[in-house]
Order: C-alpha cells, then structure tokens, then sequence
C-alpha cells in the first residue's frame, strides 16, 4: 500500500518499544506502544528455552567419551590441557539462552519499527544487598522501591515458601532470624521468609529459642541465610552478556532490575507472568492496555 496523502520526508512513524524479561527457563518479550509514562502493549512472545536438555547431553556426551578412553581401546589421552576459554565465555546452555533471544529480537525488528529495547540486567541488586547500604543514594532503603529489592532477593533464596514450616501459595512476611528488639541488624543475612502463623508464633524470640526442639532444621536455616546464590548468578551472568548483545545492536537499551518491574506490575495490579513482565520492566506510570495476543514459542533446536 502506497501513502500519496504524505510528504516522505516530513512522515514518520512512532515506533514500537520491546520488553525483555530474560529467565532461566521462558524469556517474556513484549512489543508496546509508549505514550509518555503510559505503555500500550500490542501482542508478547514467551520464549521456552532447553537450556536443561543441552546440558543434559553434554553430560551424555562426556560420559560416552570417558567411556571410550576407559575401554580396552587405543589410548588416546585428554585434550582439554590445551583449550582456553576465552573472555566472557558462557556454558553452551546459558549462550543458547542468549542467542535464541538475539534471534527472536531480530525478527521483531524485521517486522515491526522497533525504536528501543527495555531489559531486567539484574533480578536483584546483589552487592548492594551484601554491601548492607546503599550504591545509589537512598534508591533501595528510603526510596519507592524501598523493600522490593529485598523481598525478590529472599524469595529467590529461600524458595518463596515459609522457611519454619515449608509452606508455599500462602502469604509470606519477611521475619528476623535475631529480633531487631534483642540487637538484630536488618542486614540480608538476618532476614528469613516465614508464614503468618510461623511469623506470630515466633514473635521477638531468637531463633535459637525458637528451634529448640528442631536442631536439624535450625542448623539447615543458619547455613542457608549464608549460602551463595550460585543458580541466581548465573540467571544474572546470561542478562549481562543480553544486554552487553542488545546494545550491540545499535537500538537505545534502557536496563532496570527486577525489584522495579515487581513494584510496577504491583502498581498496576497484573498478574504474574513472562510477557506481563516483559511489558512492565523499566521507568512506567501505568499500562492502558494489555497484550491481545500471547505467542508461545518452543525451541527444539536445530534441524528440528
């Protein structure tokens, strides 16, 4: 269809923004129309990665190789003292994560006039979570998304169930290991998830008190308060080498975190999923329209 009511060199076209919600297994994409501090969103993709099944058959693999050198075979030693990895490598399972995006991004501006892009680099702000203040003023700890930070790091901690009792799909409270009243610090390393009933019973008491009777399942809290988030980091490790690639693209990349997109869909009372978060990641005041069409997109590899 030709135009001839239009100057071309005075028309131009809005353009559409992308939201990226990357995740260790579905990545959300959502294609929106920004108008000012409001977004329309137009339809969204949930992209369902194999990350698993890669890194099950390099294991197979592996295994079947190790197998030949131990058989009754022609020696053949192993080549892996001569290969490095080079700068910014990434496990065949986490690069999948990152091209299989790539490739979804490029066809979205084929098809549409993507002008910018709109992606969680980070779940949680982890060193300011360990340094116990603030990187950027006040952002975190008196700002607006004071607690939201916090609470998605504790979620992804302890599993979001209730860390006394095991109880999932109920209301959580954030609880001190040692009560603030009796000298406890709000630090990360204090700070636990527990049921309401759990939370009550509880009360001001330390938890050594508490778990008297429970010596296993205290000592199993105590080492997991401390435990590293080694499944979270690299979850993190994948969204910097997507956002390191999609500012390659030449497109403006705008970064936020993951506590911010929570805060907004919390505003805005949506539900939780990939392509709503997609739609809610960055700097937004409200959302006038949802995406009509959800595409789910399986990838299978190549060939198949």
């Amino acid at each position: 269809m030709r135009l001839k009511d239009r100057d071309a060199a005075t028309s131009t076209v809005e353009g559409v923004h992308v939201g990226i919600d990357p995740g260790s297994k579905h990545t959300g994409l959502a294609v929106f129309t920004p108008r000012g501090a409001s977004r329309r969103g137009t339809y969204a993709i949930q992209l369902d990665h194999r990350g698993a099944a890669i890194r099950d058959k390099l294991t197979t693999r592996a295994a079947l190789r190790r197998g030949r050198r131990s058989r009754n075979l022609r020696y053949r030693a192993p080549r892996f003292n001569n290969r490095t990895k080079p700068k910014g490598w990434l496990a065949p399972s986490l690069r999948h994560r990152v091209d299989t995006t790539l490739s979804w991004m490029s066809r979205l501006t084929r098809w549409a006039p993507v002008r910018a892009v709109h992606v969680e680099r980070v779940a949680f702000d982890t060193h300011s979570m360990s340094a116990g203040r603030p990187l950027k003023g006040a952002e975190y700890q008196q700002g607006t998304l004071a607690g939201y930070e916090v609470r998605e790091y504790l979620l992804a901690t302890w599993g979001r169930r209730c860390a006394y009792c095991g109880a999932t799909d109920t209301p959580l409270n954030l609880d001190h290991l040692h009560p603030r009243s009796r000298g406890g610090s709000d630090r990360i390393s204090n700070l636990t998830l527990a049921c309401i009933r759990c939370n009550q019973a509880k009360n001001a008491t330390p938890i050594e008190a508490f778990l008297t009777g429970r010596p296993a399942l205290l000592a199993k809290i105590l080492r997991q308060a401390k435990a590293p988030l080694r499944d979270a980091a690299a979850v993190n490790a994948t969204r910097w080498a997507l956002w390191r690639a999609l500012e390659a693209t030449g497109l403006p990349v705008h970064p936020a975190s993951g506590g911010r997109t929570k805060w907004n869909r919390s505003r805005t009372g949506a539900a939780k999923s990939h392509t709503l978060d997609a739609l809610h990641v960055g700097e937004l005041e409200t959302v006038t329209a949802w995406p009509s069409t959800v595409l789910v997109v399986k990838a299978t590899g190549r060939g198949t």
